[in-house]
């Protein structure tokens, strides 16, 4: 009777009469104990495994695709070790995509261009991955993101996938997650590869790397075209083409492409035995699309005859195995507990003019190999 009395409401007595109040009903514990365990537990039931990454990946699966990317990109090694078990298991599914390197100076449209391009492809029947190498956008907040917005059209095409790169890292760092993220690509079905670069650098080099085909956008009407590029860059180009040739600027355009196809020929023979071409286009009017199509096919199927195709795939493979080595020792050393002790010490005795440079680093080199003997 007492605990009832406790639970009643004084409201209920009949001083208060007109006013009445539920009892209400009992209130759960605010932690339920089995509550959260079923909650772990099912949170552990949906933990993907790497069997269920690649057959994912194999099947089309955007999101899941899209999760072993973020696993590639990771720099937790727990990642990393997943990551590259579901490489592994994807390498005999890839291979089979033609991957297309695009750069060009800032401004020069290549987010229209990609998009206009994209579309033409994915209307043939192929499925598109556009990936990004931009190492630098945490600083200069980079135009990678805002491309994907840009590309509105492409961006929600069923047969394309737009990645961006990783918003921070090394050259080197973010250029191998991209060539990772190309193999996870070609085994979930995209057979055309777009690998953008963001602005005229050394980038350029990584993507040439990794690429069998290699696009150099540019602008005409800009000043003197042909100090705008390093020579070397155009010496990589399989094609140039000479974008937003249209309206008042189509005369500019084509004057250009004569001054590209003359300074062509200055270079010497390229290693496949091709003939890079110059084209105009407009990405904005979608004019001049069909024919840098063709060229890419064109440069295939002679890169193909002549048995070049494959050979520079086995160079590629060679070079992206050392370059790992090498990152990988580079990483492995700064990472050496006695080495973080004595770098300071080191670097001030080379300021201090004890050491010389070269000397230091001999140093701790001997000290780091000393410390792998142990």
């Amino acid at each position: 009777m007492m605990a009832d009395k406790e639970h009643q409401h004084i409201e209920n007595d009949e001083a208060y009469k007109g006013l009445n109040v539920n009892r209400g009903i009992e209130q759960p514990e605010i932690f339920d104990e089995n509550s959260i365990q079923r909650f772990l537990k099912n949170k552990k039931k949906h933990k993907l495994t790497v069997d269920d990454y690649v057959n994912g990946i194999r099947e089309g699966n955007r999101t899941i695709l899209s999760k072993a990317v973020t696993l590639v990109e990771s720099s937790k090694v727990e990642h990393q070790q997943i990551a590259q078990q579901i490489i592994m298991k994807c390498l005999s599914y890839s291979g089979k995509s033609i991957r297309i390197g695009i750069t060009g100076v800032p401004g020069v449209g290549k987010s229209t261009f990609i998009e206009s391009t994209g579309k033409y492809i994915t209307s043939l029947g192929h499925k598109l991955a556009v990936l990004a190498i931009d190492p630098s956008s945490e600083r200069s907040k980079g135009s990678i993101l805002g491309d994907k917005t840009r590309m509105e059209e492409l961006s929600v095409d069923p047969n394309a996938y737009i990645r961006p790169s990783p918003s921070a890292g090394s050259l080197g760092g973010v250029a191998r997650k991209t060539r990772e993220t190309i193999i996870l690509c070609e085994a979930a079905g995209f057979d055309v590869i777009f690998i953008e670069t963001v602005g005229v650098g050394q980038s350029e080099t990584v993507v040439h790397s990794m690429v069998d085909f290699f696009l150099l956008l540019m602008l005409s009407g800009a000043g003197d075209e042909l100090q705008g590029i390093k020579r070397g860059i155009m010496e990589m180009a399989d094609a140039i083409t000479i974008n937003k040739a249209d309206g008042d600027n189509v005369d500019r355009a084509n004057m250009a492409r004569v001054q590209y196809m003359n300074a062509l020929h200055l270079f010497p023979p390229t290693d496949s035995g091709w003939k890079p071409k110059v084209l105009t286009c407009s990405a904005y009017k979608k004019i001049g699309i069909d024919q840098i199509w063709q060229t890419i096919n064109d440069y295939l199927s002679h890169v193909n005859q002549t048995g070049f195709f494959q050979f520079k795939r086995n160079e590629q493979a060679k070079f992206w195995m050392y370059e790992t080595i090498n990152d990988q020792l580079k990483s492995n050393f700064y990472q050496n507990q006695k080495i973080k002790e004595l770098l300071g010490t080191f670097e001030g005795k080379v300021l201090g003019e004890e050491l010389s440079s070269f000397v230091a680093a001999k140093d701790l080199l001997d000290t780091y190999y000393q410390s792998q003997k142990v």
